[in-house]
């Protein structure tokens, strides 16, 4: 009879491992192998989509800004130019939504942006 090696402890490992895999289709959910490659595949995904998300979110919250922007006839990047010159300290997350929920207030933001924009040189 062979000698049994790790024997609770590598218990223990699969036991956690097949509870990571509970809910997969079909083997891998079941086999060790293919269990373990997607396990181990599944958190690399979330590893590297937690820091994507924030990147998409930031993404998302320019594009709303530049249609809301374009909408008052100006464009996004003059928009944060005249707001950064004129000390205004506010996230895009936040204007995102004072845009989307309080269009007075966004009006309100976009004439402080108009008024502090840099002089147009002639070229």
């Amino acid at each position: 009879m062979p000698r049994a090696k790790y024997g609770a402890a590598r218990h223990r490992k699969k036991v956690r491992l097949f509870k990571a895999a509970k809910g997969y289709r079909g083997a891998r959910s079941k086999l060790w192998r293919t269990a373990k490659e997607a396990v181990m595949r599944g958190r690399a995904n979330a590893y590297r989509d937690r820091r994507q998300k924030k990147r998409n979110f930031r993404s998302l919250w320019v594009m709303r800004l530049n249609a809301a922007c374009r909408e008052r006839g100006i464009n996004y990047s003059c928009f944060i130019a005249g707001l950064t010159r004129a000390s205004v300290i506010v996230n895009r997350k936040v204007m995102s939504q004072i845009a989307i929920e309080d269009p007075a207030g966004f009006d309100a933001l976009v004439e402080v942006a108009k008024a502090n924009q840099p002089a147009k040189s002639a070229a």
